[in-house]
């Protein structure tokens, strides 16, 4: 199992790293679109589409993105349209993880399967503009995702007691959403202090938002990192619902697409609308 993770991750980096890198934007926006579109059937196959429909659909999307990336993906997004998404993304949220794994096959079938390509496509759109803003910009909001998840293991396994949602995600615990906030205010101040010694450090999401001030930095980092775990868990209870572990098995020893991304998609919107300028 260790192996199959390493050999997936290893790939995955090999394709990823040098579309990252890359200083134009096509290389990048080809290869997580179809990722995408990836996880798009798998969004399909957990909310009751069959095997078939589910990957016309993916591959549908995956194309749609391009296109509509090559046509007018040099047009800025305005900011109210970020800050819809981010608000969508919250009440969402909100509902299915109040309602809880029995609530979520309650909801219309076309309203979830809606909800969710749209998250996915929105989601792509800000991971394509972030990346054409920078490569600092891109990283770090990835980073936040990452080292969210990684210190909010580790602070659980040390600190954890209280439950964060043992229903859904029994794991995870108070303790470590909170061990995992630290760390990204840490990393936050750490990238920044670096940027003062190393300008091109600068042009990234940390020091954009700090350079509004800790009144308006701390909130914006605490809500990144709340939507964050709030995604994770949200995928979770999806697929708790669909009575599955993984989103499917096309990443081997990793799960699917959904299960790497699944934090990411309401990170990426709120870090457009942070970065837009409307702060």
């Amino acid at each position: 199992m260790l192996l199959q993770r390493v050999i997936t991750a290893v790939a995955l980096l090999l394709v990823l790293v040098p579309a990252m890198v890359w200083r134009g934007t096509w290389p990048f926006a080809l290869v997580t679109a179809a990722l995408m579109g990836a996880a798009a059937w798998e969004w399909g196959r957990l909310n009751g589409l069959r095997h078939a429909v589910a990957v016309a659909v993916g591959g549908a999307l995956a194309l749609v993105l391009v296109v509509a990336w090559a046509r007018v993906g040099e047009v800025p997004v305005p900011a109210a349209v970020w800050w819809g998404v981010t608000t969508g993304w919250a009440v969402v949220l909100v509902a299915a993880l109040r309602g809880g794994v029995e609530g979520w096959p309650r909801w219309p079938a076309a309203l979830r399967l809606v909800f969710g390509w749209v998250a996915l496509a929105a989601a792509w759109w800000a991971l394509v503009g972030l990346h054409a803003q920078g490569f600092g910009v891109l990283l770090s909001a990835l980073a936040l995702v990452w080292v969210a998840d990684v210190a909010a293991y580790f602070a659980g396994r040390a600190f954890g007691r209280r439950k964060l949602a043992p229903r859904i995600s029994p794991g995870k615990t108070w303790e470590g959403a909170v061990g995992g906030l630290l760390a990204v205010l840490a990393l936050a101040l750490a990238w920044t202090a670096i940027a003062g010694l190393w300008p091109p450090a600068g042009d990234a999401l940390y020091p954009r938002l700090l350079a509004h001030g800790l009144p308006v930095a701390l909130p914006a980092l605490c809500v990144l990192t709340a939507a964050s775990v709030a995604g994770d868990l949200f995928e979770s209870l999806v697929k708790r619902s669909a009575g599955v572990k993984d989103s499917s098995a096309l990443l081997p020893g990793h799960g699917g697409v959904l299960d790497r991304v699944d934090a990411l998609l309401p990170v990426l919107p709120a870090a457009m609308a942070l970065l837009s300028g409307a702060i």
